[in-house]
């Protein structure tokens, strides 16, 4: 059985085990995010140096899709999965341990190559071995299980009244234990039907036919990185208690979590484009109706449950889409153009977010999210593609 064939049997256990790891990847970035910016800021760390040491991770991600597509077509996704968690896992442990700026700098660089060869590997797999026709609701599933641990992780936050150590002690803990259950996998690799030589053509191929597809990966990162690293410091500046802030950013994944899967049903149905415009031009609405709430919990918490559930599956419907328009073996370049897209997003997020809150308004980064959203909806109308471009499994790009 070659490995292209391999790939597209359909394995439950295969897509518990990646879910699992998703999960512990979502909960690891939903904790440290929130809980390193309130541990710098009770420091007397400014808000915009704030934004830029949170900036740091999404360095580390975005240096590393520049050379990760060659050792997954090599050594296959596990590998890829098994370096992630040691990387991500050591990095979170060190982190009470060294408690100085410049290392917390470094480790959030080491965790985010690590995080991205999760994310890597973890959606290429999903979404190389899904059918098309139910594409949809299996990325679905991906990005339920990255919004469940994105939502738990900031109630870690509560965990520092024990113990500075205590929640990155729990982090790690939780990578050891999936690190188990992927060590029971069997290798697994990407399509290379194609000379990895030829990937210059590729990359333009794959941005000509699917750059809209792509570009919800940037506002991902920008409402995941801004919310996470930005929204702490907003609360405090409203006068939003730390308990109440752990109680918040939970919201947009809950929210997410409501409404993932059946956007993904909605979007193997209705199509993808629609439901991706739609979501966007709503969200952006909502982004700008969240200054109107000012420090009203219950009103926040449903704005931002309500953002969450439109937008949250924006990164994996992207890659959905992406998948439909593409050849299945141009489809690990396509994840290494919305993983740097991701990162871009992430790392204009907390360091512009910080500005703004520090020189601006604390409430403009809530102005910048909303117009981001909106003007994507717009280029919405100036997609087009050729009739029949979708991929089905047999497709390559040659």
């Amino acid at each position: 059985m070659t490995t292209s064939t391999l790939a597209s049997v359909p394995s439950w256990k295969r897509l518990t085990i990646l879910l699992s790891v998703t999960l512990i990847s979502g909960f690891n970035q939903g904790l440290l995010l929130p809980l390193l910016a309130i541990l710098l800021d009770q420091r007397g760390v400014s808000s915009d140096m704030n934004g830029i040491n949170s900036m740091a991770l999404y360095v580390g991600t975005f240096s590393m899709m520049f050379f990760i597509e060659k050792p997954i077509r090599r050594f296959g996704y596990k590998a890829g999965i098994i370096s992630g968690i040691a990387l991500a896992g050591t990095a979170t442990l060190l982190f009470p341990l060294l408690p100085y700026l410049w290392v917390w700098f470094a480790l959030r660089i080491a965790v985010g190559i690590g995080d991205s060869a999760l994310h890597y590997c973890t959606q290429l797999w999903v979404v190389s071995s899904s059918p098309p026709e139910r594409r949809g609701r299996f990325i679905s599933l991906y990005g339920m299980s990255y919004g469940i641990g994105f939502s738990l992780g900031p109630i870690g936050i509560n965990l520092i009244d024990v113990g500075h150590w205590i929640p990155f002690a729990l982090n790690t803990l939780l990578f050891l234990l999936v690190l188990i259950f992927v060590l029971s996998l069997k290798p697994e690799y990407p399509d290379s039907s194609r000379p990895a030589a030829e990937h210059g053509n590729r990359y333009w191929f794959t941005y000509r036919t699917a750059w809209f597809a792509l570009l919800p990966a940037i506002l991902y990162g920008l409402l995941e990185a801004t919310m996470n690293s930005n929204f702490p410091l907003y609360g405090l500046r409203i006068g939003l208690s730390k308990a109440t802030i752990s109680m918040l950013l939970p919201a947009l994944g809950i929210g997410s979590l409501l409404l993932m899967f059946p956007l993904g049903s909605a979007s193997d149905r209705l199509g993808r484009k629609r439901v991706l415009m739609f979501c966007a031009f709503s969200a952006g609405l909502l982004f700008m109706a969240v200054p109107l709430a000012g420090d009203r919990t219950l009103i926040l918490f449903a704005l931002l449950a309500l953002i969450g559930g439109l937008v949250g599956s924006f990164f994996s419907l992207g890659l959905a889409y992406a998948a439909d328009l593409l050849p299945r073996n141009v489809l690990p370049s396509a994840n290494v153009i919305a993983s740097m897209h991701f990162s871009i997003g992430s790392l204009l997020g907390p360091s512009v977010g910080g500005y703004c809150i520090q020189y601006v308004s604390a409430s403009s980064m809530f102005y910048l999210l909303g117009s981001a959203f909106t003007l994507f909806s717009a280029a919405g109308l100036l997609f087009r593609h050729a009739k029949g471009a979708e991929s089905d499994q047999a497709k390559t790009f040659v």
